[in-house]
């Protein structure tokens, strides 16, 4: 179910931004009419923002309705978040062709009234905001995601936390999107007000990982810096600054996780005590249609320690084994469909696609992917990102480098 989620968030952020697709035409901006610049033309815009959230947590354990030691339903929580971000300067590309766009890093706090079981985390995380359409002169339908990691939980104990079945590890991945309408009170000041959904998951590094998914209203206020008084002049913009070089891209990525694992026996999964480590790499030619959107093919290779693993018969009482097949059968060689939804400093990118040449077993059928590319350099950036089995079955994070061969696309710093 949370897979799917998660595929339905990523597919309504490239359905949303309405003027995403419009953007992959050239810029509407006419060669040589002049366009207005400001004296902070070369200057970054900053802002800071408060928020607070209040979600209801969905009852997917019996732990969350009523089995733990408070005897109650953890039906809600809350939260609060510290934001900073950062648009870029006006009258560079950037601000023409993702205009109202801030990308920042953010600090929060949960409470979901039972730090005993539950604990009460703390996550640091990435975010993004842009503008979906603006309603009125004075408010606009925006989206946000967060991404990062929360600490602070009370995972799973036989011992001394039997109950709480759900969170398995002390640091999970914190990721959230949400839709909400930004109020423009006055000159600098914003009131955000709209609803989201958030799921917790240590990506299958740990046993038990249900993960915890919730949804909610969240209200904030942002106040914005660095915006200098306009001082208008005009000259003409060159077709360098009003197209984009439609072109193929080659992306180059290398990664690697490690990952728990449920093995097959007398009907039921057992959970192997052994972590196992995952190994990948996948080359991916794309067309880059326009500044917001790229989709093409990629040849994907893994090697899975996890896969094909298996255990057999014992003696109650003893240690249950696990054994480990031929390399042979935990290597795979795959094909899948690329798209990605492009914005400054992150990409988001989700695939789907299946195994070629493979030995069966673990390695049948299809897998999902789920990414996150931080761009570090021009064409260098950091992957993090997550696959999955046949749209339900939890597999390994992808955590890795990459690099873009062929980038033409321009820098969004430029000024004409």
């Amino acid at each position: 179910m949370k897979v799917k989620v998660l595929f339905i968030i990523i597919s309504a952020l490239f359905i949303f931004s309405v003027d995403g697709f419009s953007q992959t035409a050239p810029v509407d901006i006419k060669e040589n009419e002049p366009v207005l610049l400001t004296d902070d033309s070369r200057s970054f815009v900053h802002n800071v923002e408060i928020d607070f959230r209040s979600a209801y947590v969905f009852p997917s354990a019996p732990f969350l309705d009523k089995y733990n030691n408070e005897r109650k339903s953890l039906g809600d929580s809350f939260s609060w978040h510290l934001k900073y971000s950062f648009s870029l300067p006006k009258g560079s590309l950037g601000s023409e062709v993702y205009s109202d766009t801030y990308q920042g890093v953010g600090l929060t706090y949960f409470d979901f009234r039972n730090s005993r079981e539950l604990g009460s985390p703390v996550a640091a995380y990435l975010f993004q905001r842009s503008r979906v359409a603006k309603l009125t002169s004075f408010v606009s339908l925006d989206y946000e995601w967060n991404f990062g990691l929360s600490n602070g939980w009370k995972p799973y104990d036989y011992m001394d936390n039997p109950n709480n079945i759900i969170i398995g590890s002390k640091v999970n991945a914190y990721m959230n999107f949400g839709v909400f309408l930004k109020w423009n009170l006055m000159n600098k000041i914003n009131l955000m007000t709209g609803i989201d959904v958030t799921h917790f998951s240590n990506g299958n590094t740990e046993f038990p990982n249900s993960g915890l998914n919730m949804t909610g209203l969240k209200m904030g206020l942002a106040y914005e810096f660095g915006r200098r008084k306009a001082s208008i002049e005009s000259r003409p913009v060159d077709a360098v600054f009003t197209r984009f070089p439609r072109h193929i891209s080659y992306d180059l990525v290398v990664f690697g996780s490690w990952r728990r694992k449920g093995v097959a026996f007398d009907l039921i999964q057992v959970p192997s005590p052994l972590k196992y480590p995952v190994v990948g790499a996948y080359f991916a030619p794309m067309y880059n249609f326009g500044y917001r959107f790229r989709a093409g093919l990629s040849l994907d290779a893994i090697y899975d320690g996890s896969a094909n693993v298996y255990t057999e018969d014992y003696i109650m009482g003893t240690k249950q084994e696990f054994f480990k097949p031929e390399i042979d059968r935990q290597i795979a060689l795959g094909g899948s469909g690329r798209v990605e939804y492009v914005m400054p400093v992150f990409t988001i990118g989700i695939g789907i696609g299946s195994n070629l040449l493979h030995k069966g077993g673990d390695l049948r059928g299809t897998y999902q992917s789920l990414a996150l590319k931080v761009m570090a350099t021009r064409s260098a950036f950091l992957h993090i990102g997550y696959n999955m089995k046949d749209f339900h079955e939890p597999n390994y994070l992808m955590l890795g480098l990459g690099y873009r061969f062929h980038n033409r696309t321009p820098r969004l710093l430029h000024q004409d």
